[in-house]
């Protein structure tokens, strides 16, 4: 069953274009990953499916409402945390979210088995104002008041930036905890190695659709052979095969470079040279190339 559904959505802001014709759908009871660098059009689209700005053009229901016409009743059934810790400062844990509960008309206490296990964490400084709680504490303290309604979905823009790689890792196992619980999860996130933790995956950038699939079909449908290559001086060593008329692409990952040769054929003068899987950050480039390379990107399938 389709809970999300985006048709045509456009959206500029002046002369910048923020999305260009997005079309997704998304099901219900998933954990869906819109994936992109900072100003890909990511945090436009969650406002617009929210109802806190309007599009241009296009049309979007999410739980089968009109974000425009029935605003009023979407905004009971939706969660939202935002990617800038948005919570009153001044209140402390505790105070923030008994208000959320009483804007949405419930108590903590309704819907704290929704929250209980990321409460706990946080509850032995719920006297705290929440200005002077650390990065992973406001975090799980936005995600509560997110979900203290019991919504049917849960926007989640960028959640894990600044945090911590252990609040990460718990952060994601507390989604697949809420997964259970029938709720469907839309997060944006710019670390590509996050796609993987999404049933399925929007790959954006300049404010158009890449790729839509699950992370698996994506990887598995890349085009080309790879390879990853290193050498005392990486820098130097990408340099040259960026001149080498037989390599198609190469581009530092980690303390690798990966390399896709033109025609499948590799040059063996390459020094510490072996073939590899491809990452979704590999996909991701491989997309924008072929976009730099005049190529129409029709995101119905993995790769077109």
């Amino acid at each position: 069953m389709i809970i999300v559904n985006c048709q045509l959505i456009s959206k500029n802001f002046g002369r910048v274009v923020a999305l260009k014709n997005i079309s997704l759908d998304i099901e219900k009871g998933e954990i869906f990953g819109l994936i992109g660098p900072d100003g890909a059009g990511k945090t436009t689209l969650f406002r617009i499916l929210t109802s806190l700005i309007l599009a241009d053009s296009g049309h979007a229901t999410v739980d089968g409402l009109d974000v425009v016409k029935d605003f009023r009743e979407l905004r009971k059934r939706i969660g939202y945390m935002p990617g800038r810790f948005s919570l009153y400062q001044d209140l402390s844990v505790e105070e923030n979210l008994n208000f959320y509960a009483t804007v949405f008309n419930t108590t903590v206490e309704e819907n704290y088995h929704l929250i209980s296990d990321i409460y706990r964490q946080i509850e032995p400084f719920k006297q705290r104002r929440a200005g002077k709680l650390s990065g992973g504490m406001k975090q799980k303290l936005a995600l509560s008041c997110a979900l203290i309604h019991k919504p049917t979905v849960l926007f989640l823009d960028e959640p894990t930036t600044g945090v911590d790689p252990v609040s990460r890792k718990e952060f994601w196992e507390m989604l697949k905890k809420l997964k259970k619980e029938g709720i469907t999860i839309v997060v944006s996130t710019p670390y590509m190695d996050e796609a993987r933790l999404c049933d399925h995956i929007a790959l954006i950038q300049h404010g158009q659709i890449l790729s839509i699939a699950s992370p698996e079909k994506i990887t598995a449908s890349f085009p080309e052979k790879l390879y990853q290559a290193y050498s005392e001086n990486n820098y130097l060593l990408l340099l040259e095969l960026r001149k080498n008329p037989g390599v198609k692409s190469a581009f530092m990952s980690g303390e690798f470079l990966h390399i896709v040769f033109k025609d499948g054929n590799v040059d063996g003068n390459i020094p510490n040279l072996t073939e590899i899987e491809p990452t979704i950050e590999d996909c991701f480039i491989y997309l924008m190339n072929r976009i730099a390379d005049g190529a129409e990107i029709l995101p119905g399938s993995a790769y077109n």
